[in-house]
């Protein structure tokens, strides 16, 4: 029988349309993009991006929610824009690696908030990349 937890967290993966899994006690849901054909040092590279959420109050249901989204340069502008929009904070924009192609950023995100409604404004800004 599964927990209360992990059926919120499949419950939040479905939303977000990735795979749940549970890593340091936290929920962590990932999503790959394999329409992005990157190469780092041209070799073949996924391209993922997860989403979590960890110190769920018992009370209020709200949680510290994190993601972190690679995104193609071009996808940068409306994905934050619909994020914030929504009253998620985005933390840091920033690329990883020196010599990928395409150019990738990531994106980190936060918030304090149901798991679930979180999910859905996830959603909603992941329409503006692909």
């Amino acid at each position: 029988m599964m927990s209360n937890n992990e059926t919120l967290c499949r419950k939040f993966a479905k939303i977000i349309g990735g795979k749940a899994g549970f890593a340091g006690g936290k929920c962590v849901v990932t999503i790959s993009r394999d329409q992005i054909k990157a190469t780092i040092l041209g070799k073949r590279f996924g391209v993922t991006s997860s989403f979590s959420f960890e110190s769920k109050n018992k009370r209020s249901g709200r949680a510290l929610c994190l993601g972190r989204i690679a995104l193609l340069q071009k996808e940068v502008e409306k994905f934050i824009s619909v994020l914030r929009n929504q009253g998620i904070k985005v933390s840091s924009i920033h690329n990883e690696w020196l010599f990928d192609n395409p150019r990738l950023i990531y994106v980190n995100i936060e918030s304090v908030e149901k798991p679930l409604i979180f999910a859905r404004k996830v959603r909603r800004a992941l329409k503006f990349t692909r």
